[in-house]
């Protein structure tokens, strides 16, 4: 791509883009640009619409996909080759409605409990304890938490927002248990390479292996531990807007989607089936039940 890689890398940089952001950005621009042979400056609806199709019949990629696809390339037309024109009618692909995967308060404990590795541990009792994103707990550092106000101090977060959330007690505990062994000094938790943090991957995959060992059939992954503390505060009577604030929501209708698995109000609710004796049912209809018998022997039939 050339200069126009690099207008577009100083556009988002202008636009306070976070790096993640920067680095997917470019990456579908390049893929754009390998598909069409052409330079973006030469290619219009046709060549996008083309691509889109392509992505969607042939790579079956994901609509998550897609939709950071649409978000580069509307990037790139209206902010670096100044074309709004050609992406405005640039449909993007509609979510599917799924509810997260929660877990019970017995499967979590159950979770921790198959981690013996001191600093897995803890990283997975701060995740859940705090309602916390992969890419929010692996960046903590020493500083960021707050044992006096006993708060965790979280900073740029998605939107490069900082927010305050709650920092548990028994979590504070877990971490001076892995504090004491660990000696950590700028990153909470430190990975393998010297002065960087421990790999959103590497905490995706101890949560995934804890979960088999804790026999979970549930698709389990760090933000199931999000999506459950967000479901537990609920189901404990915590007020959705103090919710919305520890998890750093934008708009209260994404934390409202814990309404829909949350047992707190449906536990109330009794199945009609759960009305039925259906067992005795079966009895009268098949014969020989203890009724039958009853009737047998006051008709003085044998």
């Amino acid at each position: 791509m050339g200069k126009i890689r690099d207008l577009m890398i100083n556009q988002l940089k202008l636009r306070g883009y976070s790096p993640r952001t920067l680095k997917v950005y470019i990456q579908h621009a390049r893929a754009f640009v390998r598909f069409t042979g052409k330079s973006p400056a030469r290619t219009g609806k046709k060549e996008i619409l083309n691509y889109m199709m392509y992505l969607t019949k042939e790579k079956k990629v994901s609509l998550s996909y897609r939709n950071q696809t649409v978000s580069a390339l509307k990037f790139l037309y209206k902010y670096v080759l100044k074309k709004p024109w050609v992406i405005e009618e640039l449909p993007r692909p509609k979510k599917a409605s799924r509810l997260p995967v929660v877990l019970s308060a017995r499967e979590v404990s159950r979770l921790l409990s198959e981690v013996p590795n001191r600093k897995h541990k803890a990283i997975m009792v701060v995740a859940y304890s705090a309602g916390l994103r992969v890419g929010e707990v692996v960046r903590l550092k020493v500083s960021d938490i707050d044992p006096e106000r006993m708060m965790i101090h979280v900073k740029g977060g998605k939107g490069r927002k900082d927010r305050y959330t709650i920092l548990s007690v028994l979590a504070l505990n877990v971490l001076r248990d892995y504090a004491y062994f660990y000696k950590p000094k700028k990153w909470l938790f430190p990975g393998g390479r010297e002065g960087r943090h421990i790999t959103e991957r590497s905490v995706q995959k101890v949560v995934a292996g804890a979960a088999k060992k804790a026999g979970i059939r549930k698709h389990v992954t760090t933000h199931t531990l999000r999506h459950s503390f967000g479901t537990h505060l609920l189901e404990n009577g915590t007020d959705l807007r103090y919710i919305q604030e520890l998890l750093g929501h934008k708009s209260a209708r994404t934390t409202q989607i814990y309404t829909h698995v949350s047992k707190r109000d449906l536990a109330r609710i009794v199945s009609p089936l759960d009305r039925m004796d259906i067992d005795r049912e079966k009895s009268s209809v098949i014969g020989g039940g203890p009724d039958r018998k009853s009737n047998c022997k006051e008709n003085g039939n044998t």
